[in-house]
């Protein structure tokens, strides 16, 4: 899979050194270099790249006038690249991959382009499956519902986030999904827990559980999602409702209609 790629900075210098770190990484292609926002937009609308290094500080159209400026178009990924840490929130407020500071490091933007590669492969299963349902659809109805099924059952992991930006308290905290206990809604925000903080993510549980594995993350109560790799204890209660004891000692209560689900994956 190679990447496309757009590099988009007013200084040569910054332009070169990010090209000689991405020499390094083969499935980069690096199809065109701009100076600034209005360059950056014709050449993202003409060769419709799957990535683009955005500077953000520029003369005239900044990073995220870039960024707006090709909202009518399907847009690429973006991993903002800048001197200066004060914009990392409006960074991931805009969707961006990653946010990296000058100089790039070697390891930060190893980081990043793995990151890029999962989402780019994600979305390339998607394409890939949608045009195969079409087909289906038109040749084989009954193939099409053997496939429906085969894709409800067994969804790649692949698929689902590793790391997810949270935006809380004017900071950004990059979480490991591993590492979440336990989610509880409330209404359009989600009140993450690890064993050592709890961080609020505005986010519907919905859009939040397409993002998770179902295979380590289930719900557990109508407003509660439980990653079941941190329980270690089921504790029995009344009325056909049990108790999760998790890793850090903390207790969730699984409704009578969630504890079927809970107990294929709970032994």
């Amino acid at each position: 899979m190679t990447i496309r790629t757009i590099l988009v900075d007013d200084e040569s210098l910054a332009t070169q050194g990010l090209m000689l770190r991405l020499e390094a990484h083969e499935d980069v292609e690096i199809i065109e270099t701009c100076n600034n926002g209005r360059e950056a937009i014709r050449a993202i609308k003409t060769h419709k790249p799957d990535l683009v290094f955005l500077d953000i500080q520029m003369p005239g159209f900044d990073g995220f006038s870039v960024v707006q400026g090709i909202m009518e178009v399907e847009p690429p990924l973006f991993i903002f690249v800048t001197a200066y840490m004060d914009h990392a929130i409006r960074a991931f407020e805009a969707q961006a991959v990653d946010y990296l500071l000058k100089p790039v490091e070697e390891g930060r933007l190893a980081d990043a382009l793995d990151r890029v590669r999962l989402r780019l492969s994600d979305k390339r299963q998607v394409q890939e499956a949608e045009k195969l349902r079409e087909v289906l659809a038109e040749v084989a109805p009954q193939a099409m519902s053997d496939f429906n099924a085969a894709d409800e059952e067994g969804p790649a992991s692949n698929r689902f986030e590793k790391l997810i930006n949270i935006k809380d308290r004017g900071q950004i905290f990059r979480v490991d999904v591993d590492s979440i206990e336990r989610i509880d809604a409330a209404g359009d925000y989600m009140c993450i827990y690890t064993a050592d903080n709890s961080l609020i993510l505005r986010e519907t549980m919905k859009d939040l559980e397409k993002r998770l594995d179902p295979r380590n993350f289930q719900r557990v109560h109508r407003s509660t999602i439980v990653n079941l790799s941190q329980v270690k204890q089921v504790k029995p209660h009344t009325n056909g409702e049990c108790f999760l004891v998790l890793e850090s000692g903390a207790q969730v209560k699984v409704s009578r209609s969630y504890r079927d689900v809970v107990a294929r994956f709970v032994h």
